[in-house]
């Protein structure tokens, strides 16, 4: 009898686990919120507008003095404590609005101890998070809710400046130890921006952080598809934070020769992705954050829905510490995984939101990996029908939103993500800047260059990639009701 109860026992445990496998392969994960802090702007309407108008947030570095250095220029996030835009960035950009400057007192109601207490990752991180639960009209009290929603925040790079601070106490005298903050190691801990954001909220659901170099803040948002995906939460908020400009990484990247050097005079040229003049990236700073969201309990409560995420692809080049696989397999594995779990064709997919950096090998293997996945084998020609009398583009789209931001570095992959999102929302595709001259005849797709393209798009991959070899591809749709 016992023997007969013990097998009935796990037949039930096992037709009941059969059952959340199946009700959990079904929940389906759409994008019900996007807030962003970006060079060109803080928040995600204006910082889109000055995309999708063409405008390039590259300029001279206002930080610090970084005359004596090789480069001298960067992607920055405007500051309230700024007296306007720069003399190069005032060529092409409309002047912005007071609103439009990072202040955390403004955003957040920080005091000056907070901001001096809180690193500025962290501060992005909150401030994007902040309108993007506003944007979805999530902002929950109830017991069960907040038990739900969960939090995905990645940083590439922590705080240089606490580090930096802290090491010249500890030298400056023989007690000069006595000096380090007591918050030190709370300050550059990368998932101190996840946990700031689950404090502020009390979100108690997954409180997740990953930090993989500049694929960060993709593996962020498909890490919390996942999540929703097996059932673990019915909300992420889920992205990248990024705010390390220093003398540090400017040179440790120059160093590495990694960053275009020969635009010092003409910063709004610097980042040129599929260009045959390019010759490195441009460091930027910045935060991306996404509310996804299980459908049914979006449907439920009647949430604008942006895009639906169906597909989440990572692999490992197994290669090199910096340079990518020169046959491209890594970038290519990754999208064919995220192309495999959303059950598309490659001719289904109407754009390519790429890494390219602006970087001369980098761009090269990107366009080889996207050309072998999507067009090589497949043909060129795209067909489809017209959404809002706007017909998918016939070639396939592919565009670097880098050259108008930069390299965000750990944020890149949420911020670009969340203009594939806006892509798909608006029927939008942002332009490459500075695209003038394709370098062979390998570059055969419609890079957009230099104009943004009005087109309806279908289903967008985004890709990250970083240093150690390791790669990301989120795959976003239209969401049909």
């Amino acid at each position: 009898m016992r023997t007969v109860n013990y097998c009935r026992l796990h037949f039930l445990l096992a037709i009941r686990r059969l059952h959340q496998y199946v009700d959990q392969s079904k929940r389906k994960v759409v994008v019900t919120g996007v807030g962003l802090v970006t060079p060109l702007s803080v928040g995600t309407s204006t910082s889109w507008n000055r995309l999708i108008a063409g405008e390039c947030a590259v300029d001279r570095i206002r930080a610090f003095d970084a005359s004596r250095f090789p480069v001298q220029i960067a992607a920055e996030v405007p500051r309230s404590s700024w007296d306007g835009l720069g003399p190069y960035r005032r060529v092409n950009c409309k002047v912005l609005q007071d609103e439009e400057y990072f202040d955390a007192t403004r955003i957040l109601g920080f005091s000056e101890e907070d901001k001096r207490k809180i690193p500025e990752f962290i501060q992005f991180a909150m401030a994007a998070s902040k309108e993007a639960l506003e944007d979805a009209n999530w902002l929950p009290s109830d017991a069960t809710s907040l038990e739900r929603t969960g939090v995905a925040i990645g940083v590439g790079i922590t705080s240089i400046p606490d580090i930096i601070e802290s090491n010249r106490h500890i030298e400056s005298s023989e007690r000069g130890f006595r000096r380090v903050s007591p918050f030190f190691v709370p300050r550059i801990l990368t998932n101190m921006a996840a946990g700031y954001v689950s404090i502020k909220y009390g979100f108690q659901g997954p409180n997740h952080s990953v930090s993989t170099a500049c694929a960060t803040g993709s593996h962020s948002i498909g890490d919390a598809f996942r999540l929703i995906r097996d059932g673990d939460a019915d909300i992420m908020v889920a992205g990248g934070s990024e705010a390390c400009i220093h003398e540090v990484s400017l040179v440790g990247f120059s160093r590495a020769k990694a960053l275009a050097s020969s635009y010092n005079e003409r910063p709004q040229e610097a980042s040129r992705p599929f260009d045959k003049e390019r010759e490195g990236f441009v460091i930027g700073e910045g935060a991306g954050i996404l509310v996804l969201e299980e459908l049914n309990h979006a449907v439920a409560r009647n949430a604008k829905i942006y895009a639906e995420i169906r597909g989440y692809g990572l692999s490992g080049d197994a290669h090199h510490i910096t340079a990518p696989r020169s046959d491209g397999h890594g970038a290519w594995l990754a999208m064919k995984r995220a192309l495999d779990m959303s059950n598309l064709s490659p001719l289904d997919i109407d754009y390519v939101n790429a890494h390219a950096t602006s970087t001369p090998l980098g761009d090269e293997i990107e366009n080889a990996a996207i050309r072998r996945l999507l067009s090589l084998h497949c043909g060129k020609e795209r067909t489809g029908s017209p959404r809002n009398g706007k017909y998918p583009p016939k070639v396939l789209a592919v565009s670097s939103t880098k050259g108008s931001i930069g390299h965000l570095l750990g944020s890149a992959g949420a911020v670009e993500a969340a203009f594939t999102v806006l892509s798909i929302f608006h029927q939008i595709i942002p332009p490459t800047l500075n695209l003038n001259n394709l370098p062979s005849e390998e570059f055969d797709l419609d890079y957009v260059p230099n104009k943004a393209k009005h087109c309806r798009v279908r289903a967008a991959l985004n890709n990250s990639f970083g240093f150690g070899g390791t790669n990301a591809s989120l795959l976003f749709t239209e969401f049909n009701k």
